[in-house]
Order: C-alpha cells, then structure tokens, then sequence
C-alpha cells in the first residue's frame, strides 16, 4: 500500500512538472485580434463571445466586418492587424450603432429574472420578484436582455461618456 502511494506521488509530480513546463501558450494572433474587439459578447457576429469570433478570424472562418458594435474602427483597425483592406460593416450582421447601456424602468418590473440568465457580463442586478437594476458601467449594450423581458421594462439610452471623453466646445464653434 505504502509503494503504491509513493507511486501515486511521482506520478503527480511527473505531471505537475510536465502541466507546467510543456504547456502549449495560445495563438497569439487570436489574443491580438480579441483585443481589437469591443468584449461586448453579444453575437451580433453569429459566434457566441468576441473570443471565438477573433479564433474564427484567425482561422480564417469569418470575415473581419461581422461586428456591428466595433463599426468601422474595429474593420479597420483588423484590417490593419492582419494586412486586408478594409470593407464596410456587413449589413447581414446588424448596423452601426451609438454606444448604449440597458436601462430597467423600476415601476414597469415584475422581478421575473429573465433578463439576467442572457447578460453576457452579469451587469444586471436583482432577485425573483424583485425590482432589478443595470449596472451601467457594466453593461456592454448588447441589448440580449430586451427580448426575454415579458413587460418590456428595459430601453437602451444612449451611453454616458467619462470626463475624459468630453468634448469642450472651441472658440470655431
């Protein structure tokens, strides 16, 4: 019994030095190309979350203007990465859109928590019956939690900018 502990042992070991040392690191091309894209796992694209769209980029499955929340300034910036020409927002896969959050009308909602299982970013807060909430700094706009919601509670308002993004009007305006 004791021999086969200590065979039990060395075998854990063999594979903890083998788990560590001959691990395979990602393709480094798809951690490039999910970085370009906004995260806002909403699979506009027809791919359930921005990392198996860009592994699909990668592997040359998809095309690189299928994200309609990344707009022309992630086609580009793609484009640029992997040396394609830029091509306009495929309109199979959605328009562009101005950045938004989810916004729960609290008298409108019944707490049925179907809302919160399809957020890709758990960014809504609440418990069966309930009033629920978006955490707006949460939220990626992807606007997967409308359609579940029986008593359309929920709207998307356009999405608040940060003081660094503000724009000061100039002396030409």
């Amino acid at each position: 019994m004791l021999l086969l502990c200590l065979i039990f042992v060395l075998l854990g070991l063999v594979l903890g030095y083998a788990a560590h040392h001959l691990k395979v690191e990602g393709d480094p091309l798809v951690a490039q190309i999910d970085a370009l894209l906004p995260q806002t796992q909403c699979g506009q694209c027809q791919y359930p979350g921005c990392k198996p769209y860009a592994q699909a980029i990668a592997q040359g499955k998809a095309d690189i203007n299928q994200c309609p929340p990344g707009g022309t300034q992630t086609i580009s910036a793609l484009a640029h990465l992997l040396g394609l020409e830029a091509k306009p927002l495929n309109a199979e896969f959605g328009a562009v859109k101005a950045p938004a959050v989810a916004f729960i009308i609290e008298q409108d909602c019944i707490g049925c928590v179907k809302c919160i299982p399809p957020c890709p970013v758990d960014a809504i807060l609440g418990a069966s019956k309930h009033i629920h909430t978006v955490i707006a700094s949460e939220c990626t706009g992807c606007e997967l939690c409308i359609a579940p919601c029986p008593v359309d509670c929920i709207i998307m308002l356009p999405k608040a900018n940060k003081p660094s993004e503000w724009q000061w009007p100039t002396a030409h305006d």
